[in-house]
């Protein structure tokens, strides 16, 4: 996928994104009219209480010495630097003083406070313009300048309260709204700059971080194609940060492993069906064609069908043994689990094969610390120790010394420990110890003695199930098979 701005639109995250960046803009642009309407409030209000204090001075002048001194205090006011607006004008609305020489058309008649701002001239401003349009016909070398200065030739908008004086003549008090509209103006260029910024921001993090989301998410798709493509081997990259990214990929490279083990396990399974069950498929059919060729009695005819209904049993058994090691090691199984006791499964074992090691000679005892339980499938269990004491009883009769099995239960730490140890030749090699597990192996020692090679890989695969561990140590002399299963949470 090509890694342009309309591949990333494609995205559904991308397309989340600008949905938010709309959301923020819209809510921006909210705050930014939100804000510069509350600080012109705020500066009216203040503008509002200024012209409320200045006409209750002028209230207390008046009632003093009447009109005489109000028009005093006024031109005093008038006079100081950055005053308010004062005028005094006729009932007819001619104005007599103050600092104001023109205003807007109608705002001496009304009564209170002006419903709008107003426009208004100062005293000296006319003559101050003429001036300066003279100038600025004259000569153009500093423009800038010129528009500098026309900004206040336009005139000025104020907000004032007019009031009628008992003599019918009109007073007005006022102030500019200059400062407060500047005000207002630089704190919406303000926070149009910091959101602009915030916005140009936003979208900058928002493409290279989604243009990295897409290489990481492009990697992924590529990798899978090379799976999908039968490279099992391949994983999903890692980056190592530990984000969602990586948490997803290392357990799909668990899953990728596990179903890598299962296809090699389903190979391992055809080829030794191939190798291993062609031999006593043979023996069947050599069987049968020769006791149908020449003539038999009907004794030889019946020992024939029993050799052949034998041979046939084992085959099952063995079919049977490789079905559940694939049941086993896939995860999936239709045995309950419960709670088992060990030292109960322990006893039926033993109680079972008594008389198996009574007839082969060999001595068979029990060492059991305590009583333990795990939580399991007790038919599984019992299967898996059953296996490793017939192998334990048959690998010993070829002892130095007295043949001798003993099964021993035991707590080892943070593990449970049920252990069989014979003392006969054992498995020397550390290599043929690892393989001795697989199916349908059967190290070179072991191949005159009955059995299919799928004793041990069924007992691995059911301890695989309980989340516990097959181990094959030197018992020196023999073999120690241990099961160690994990210590259950209530125990």
């Amino acid at each position: 996928m090509a890694l342009s701005l309309p591949a990333i639109m494609r995205t559904t995250a991308a397309r989340l994104s600008a949905l938010y960046f709309l959301l923020f803009a819209l809510c921006a642009v909210l705050l930014v009219f939100y804000m510069t309407s509350l600080s012109a409030r705020m500066l009216t209000g203040q503008t509002q209480q200024t012209i409320n204090d200045e006409v209750l001075g002028l209230a207390r002048a008046y009632q003093r010495g009447g009109l005489p001194v109000l028009v005093r205090v006024v031109e005093q006011r008038s006079r100081q630097p950055g005053a308010n607006l004062y005028l005094i004008a006729d009932a007819n609305g001619q104005i007599l003083t103050g600092n104001v020489q023109s205003l807007e058309p109608g705002v001496l008649e009304t009564d209170g406070w002006t419903t709008e701002p107003f426009s208004y001239r100062r005293f000296g401003e006319g003559e101050l313009e003429r001036q300066r349009n003279s100038a600025a016909d004259q000569s153009d070398t500093q423009p800038g300048q010129n528009e500098v200065q026309a900004e206040g030739e336009k005139g000025h908008n104020a907000i004032a309260l007019v009031l009628r004086l008992p003599n019918q003549m009109i007073m007005l008090v006022g102030r500019d709204l200059g400062e407060p509209e500047r005000f207002r103006a630089v704190i919406r260029r303000a926070l149009m700059l910091a959101l602009g910024m915030m916005g140009l921001g936003g979208l900058l993090i928002w493409f290279f971080v989604g243009r990295a989301a897409l290489k990481r998410i492009d990697s992924v798709s590529e990798a899978s194609r090379r799976i999908m493509g039968g490279d099992l081997t391949g994983r999903l990259p890692v980056t190592g940060a530990g984000d969602e990214f990586d948490r997803l990929s290392e357990n799909l490279n668990t899953m990728l492993a596990r179903i890598a083990t299962l296809n090699e396990g389903l190979k391992q399974v055809s080829d030794n069906i191939a190798h291993d069950l062609k031999t006593p498929l043979t023996r069947l059919r050599n069987r049968a064609e020769a006791t149908l060729s020449g003539k038999h009695k009907t004794t030889d005819y019946r020992q024939a069908l029993e050799g052949t209904i034998a041979e046939s049993d084992q085959l099952i058994k063995t079919f049977n043994a490789i079905l559940m090691i694939s049941r086993l090691e896939a995860g999936y199984s239709s045995e309950s689990t419960s709670k088992v006791d060990l030292a109960a499964a322990v006893h039926d074992v033993v109680e079972l094969y008594e008389p198996v090691a009574e007839e082969a000679g060999v001595a068979l005892e029990t060492s059991m610390d305590g009583d333990f339980s795990v939580n399991g499938n007790r038919e599984l269990i019992g299967q898996a120790l059953s296996n490793i004491v017939d192998n334990a009883i048959k690998y010993s009769t070829d002892a130095t010394e007295k043949p001798a099995v003993r099964v021993a239960l035991q707590r080892v730490g943070y593990d449970i420990r049920l252990s069989v140890a014979d003392n006969g030749h054992g498995i020397p090699d550390d290599a043929d110890r690892a393989r001795a597990t697989e199916r349908f192996v059967r190290l070179e020692k072991s191949r005159s003695q009955p059995g299919s090679g799928l004793g041990l890989s069924l007992a691995k695969a059911i301890m695989t199930f309980h989340n516990g561990r097959l181990e094959l140590l030197p018992a020196k002399p023999g073999l120690s098979v241990i099961m160690s299963f994990p210590v259950r949470e209530d125990h």
